[in-house]
């Protein structure tokens, strides 16, 4: 594009209205509340769709909340909720809930009208401008979703055409063009979208897609490509079916592919990823672009010897950019590269021949299908020299879980701390919830110190492993500002759980020498 002026592409993210629309997902009102402020205050989405009307008592405090924030913080103007063509139900509903702005939605192909509605275009159209109108007189903000418009323009544009002719007049700020099922390919969506701008030069256009056919991403450029103004997302992709764009690869594509400007904090994209994901409990592929949890991992030794001598294995998509940084796996192709880079990172200088005995030892290990974390590289430097690159400055020297029927798991912990025994029991509400209250006791009554707070647990089989195969427990901490993942093998998932945070305890140690 040259030096041409950089096109402004409108952000509306529905994580809160479509996105909650994925099976199983449920947002408390004060969640709904915290992903609306991480949307607009910290990752400036230029607005966000936040409910459909009508819904529930608890959809209605939901909205109010968000929206009493947002009047605090001169934002209400960006907070939509959905509504239907219902005389003055959803409008009331809307003013009710302290909202001014309602998405409208209408019936954007034939079938859907006539079939659904049992009504022709002229009585739909009456009925969507008498909406307008009253939402008008009530001070409230109109856009319209033609839902269904993609089958609408490939069976019936001459319907598509007739409802936009009807309604072009009447004060609609945006005309919203869904793929509601996700059947479009981005050559016909540049087509139909061009038909539209060329027959309404004048109006401005959103398009919504879905991800029936893995295409939503694809389609998004092509909307922008053909002049769309607003680009639907929702944070993870979540939504009905497939789901919908996601928020992140949405922003990066259309900055990097098509160089048009949002106004997304692009640092913040991960950190509001992560949050909904928690509240979701829909957990983020590790190759999710921009924030799966192997994105920015390089695996292969070749990619990070490139990187080493010139980034010759980076693209555009910089880790930095959002909010991450580049990491390289360890594991049975890490070669020599991956090493020495974690190696840097830890402060740990070896002898090239030092260095050799660790790679075979981590080749070992990744051929036994276990993952090695950057974490377990100062243990593993520590078990192949036999010299002291890292004390065991906290060793557990006796433990004992026990859970009976009918009474809470309790737990009885002898740990040494640099030479000390403390001893701690402790109930709690599973077998290793109980170990970890032992410990936090020991740091926080008789250290004084600060204990790591645990963000997340997940237990899974080595991949490969068959059901009787070791269990590999992950933990992710948080600790002064810093997370820590921890990683541990065995048979028993409590004991997994256990070695993993005695090698936290380990890690951050050193942070009291």
């Amino acid at each position: 594009m040259g030096g041409e002026r950089l096109t402004r592409v409108e952000i509306m993210d529905t994580t809160l209205r479509d996105g909650e629309q994925t099976s199983g997902v449920s947002f408390m009102p004060h969640e709904k509340l915290m992903i609306a402020r991480a949307l607009l205050h910290d990752l400036r989405v230029d607005r966000i769709e936040v409910a459909s009307a009508r819904v529930s008592d608890g959809e209605k405090e939901a909205v109010r909340n968000i929206c009493r924030w947002a009047a605090q913080n001169d934002m209400l103007d960006r907070v939509e909720v959905l509504g239907f063509v219902d005389g003055q139900a959803s409008v009331d509903w809307i003013c009710d809930a302290g909202c001014r702005r309602l998405n409208l939605l209408s019936k954007g192909s034939r079938r859907h009208c006539e079939e659904q509605l049992k009504k022709t275009l002229d009585e739909h159209v009456r009925d969507i401008r008498a909406v307008v109108a009253y939402a008008h007189e009530r001070g409230v903000g109109v856009n319209l979703y033609l839902e269904d418009w993609s089958n609408g323009m490939k069976s019936s544009p001459d319907y598509v055409f007739g409802l936009v002719d009807g309604l072009q007049d009447c004060g609609i700020q945006r005309f919203m063009l869904p793929d509601t099922l996700g059947i479009l390919n981005p050559i016909d969506l540049v087509n139909y979208v061009r038909q539209m701008r060329k027959r309404y030069p004048n109006l401005h256009f959103d398009f919504h897609a879905h991800n029936d056919y893995d295409l939503a991403i694809s389609n998004v450029l092509a909307a922008v490509l053909a002049g769309c103004r607003g680009i639907h997302t929702s944070v993870n992709g979540l939504g009905e079916r497939a789901g919908n764009a996601p928020l992140a690869s949405v922003q990066a594509i259309l900055k990097d592919q098509f160089r048009a400007e949002t106004g997304i904090d692009e640092s913040r994209l991960n950190e509001v990823s992560r949050l909904v994901e928690s509240y979701s409990g829909v957990p983020i592929p590790l190759n999710q672009p921009i924030t799966g949890a192997n994105v920015f991992t390089q695996v292969a030794g070749v990619h990070a010897d490139g990187d080493n001598k010139g980034r010759l294995y980076q693209n555009d998509l910089i880790p930095e950019r959002f909010g991450r940084r580049r990491e390289y796996a360890l594991g049975k192709n890490s070669g020599k590269a991956n090493i020495l880079r974690n190696l840097e990172e830890l402060g740990l200088e070896l002898t090239p021949e030092q260095t050799r005995r660790v790679t075979e030892r981590i080749i070992e290990l990744g051929d036994k299908k276990e993952l090695v974390t950057q974490e377990d590289l100062p243990f593993i430097v520590n078990d192949v020299l036999k010299h002291a690159t890292l004390d065991e400055r906290v060793t557990l020297d006796s433990y004992m879980v026990n859970t009976s029927y009918g009474l809470r798991p309790i737990a009885s912990v002898k740990l040494n701390v640099n030479g000390t025994l403390y001893e701690e029991t402790a109930t709690g509400d599973g077998q290793y919830d109980a170990f970890v209250r032992c410990i936090r006791h020991i740091y926080r009554d008789k250290l004084g110190r600060q204990f790591p707070w645990l963000s997340n647990y997940t237990v899974t089989i080595p991949p490969g492993g068959r059901t009787d195969a070791l269990v590999q427990t992950i933990i992710e901490w948080q600790f002064e500002g810093k997370t820590y993942r921890t990683h541990a093998l065995d048979a028993d998932q409590t004991e997994a759980a256990i070695k993993a945070t005695i090698k936290l305890l380990n890690i951050i140690e050193d942070n009291y020498k």
